[in-house]
């Protein structure tokens, strides 16, 4: 079947490099390859339509509007680095396209190369799973959503951008052992802690990037068989995902009686999530007091058979908290 002719193609060659400009102006794309990739793979094919929140309600913009002007707001909108609402149902948010600059950062932190095979949970829209197969190759590339509308969807955006890796309708949570090995996974929604299936569907030394609390961990997978294990430090910046479905909930952490300049700075949040169940709030402030407000970079997490725990500065202690209701690390 011959691809349906894009009426969009044109205006969006400078809408997309002018994203790439920014996102470079930020210190983002150094990886010539996925350069190449956010200036080929046409973001507007996979939100032909989507919620503009702007206006503090869900306007949707779409590209099949009759009036001109908000047709050209749709495509402008595509290419603006931010994130967009591309799935609502009763004023719920179930699916977005990430913001475009973290996207780069998530994946350069993958640290691929060629001939790496990567799993991505949480399809979304397409669009990750096309800057993946476009550096990666489709056969290479599988990616899987709980949600089969979303899974649908998704084929239906790669195929017009001519694109095909595996999309595959599951539990994020469980991987996809049919298709592994993996070298590296990415995740696009926020997890309450590792999934024990990831770690024997990855080869030793790969590479998983996932939203955790509201930061990015960034894990290497060491080891073999029974005795595989993760370990990693999270990136320095902030990121906030529609939670995993399919998996535990993640804890959200609880403020109680904490100041509100405390309880609503972005590091302490960080701190509060990521020990929601270990510590009480009053104890989470004191900590990160004593150790002059920690940045996200000097946590980390462990993860080992099927225990896992994060911490500061050290994985030995002596500051450590049991992740995801796991177990805390052997004595």
């Amino acid at each position: 079947m011959a691809a349906v002719p894009d009426p969009f193609a044109a205006a969006a060659v400078e809408e997309r490099l002018s994203l790439v400009r920014e996102i470079v102006a930020g210190g983002g794309l150094t990886d010539p390859a996925w350069r190449a990739a956010f200036e080929e793979v046409p973001r507007h094919l996979f939100v032909p339509y989507y919620f503009d929140t702007r206006a503090g309600a869900y306007e949707r913009l779409w590209c099949e509007d009759p009036d001109p002007v908000r047709r050209d707001r749709w495509l402008r909108g595509a290419y603006e680095d931010g994130p967009l609402a591309t799935r609502v149902r009763d004023g719920e948010l179930l699916s977005s396209s990430s913001q475009p600059s973290l996207m780069a950062l998530m994946l350069d932190a993958l640290e691929v190369t060629d001939g790496d095979t990567a799993l991505e949970i949480g399809a979304g829209t397409g669009y990750n799973a096309a800057l993946l197969a476009h550096r990666l190759g489709d056969g290479a590339v599988t990616s899987v959503d709980l949600d089969p509308e979303i899974t649908e969807a998704a084929r239906s955006h790669l195929a017009a951008a001519g694109y095909r890796p595996a999309v595959v309708t599951g539990d994020g949570a469980r991987g996809c052992p049919e298709r592994a090995p993996f070298d590296c996974v990415i995740a696009t929604c926020t997890l309450p802690s590792v999934p024990s299936a990831w770690l024997p569907q990855c080869s030793p030394g790969a590479r998983i990037v996932a939203p955790l609390s509201t930061g990015l961990i960034a894990l290497r997978v060491t080891g073999d068989g029974p005795a595989r294990s993760a370990e990693g430090r999270f990136l320095r910046t902030s990121a906030y995902f529609v939670a995993l479905r399919g998996g535990a909930l993640p804890v959200r952490g609880r403020t109680g009686r904490v100041p509100r300049r405390v309880s609503d700075n972005d590091l302490f949040r960080f701190l509060l999530t990521l020990t929601s169940g270990s510590l009480d709030p009053h104890e989470a402030l004191s900590l990160w007091e004593r150790e002059r407000r920690p940045e996200r970079n000097r946590f980390g997490v462990t993860v080992c058979g099927d225990r896992q725990w994060a911490w500061l500065d050290d994985p030995e202690g002596p500051y450590i908290w049991p992740l995801g209701g796991g177990r805390e690390r052997p004595a």
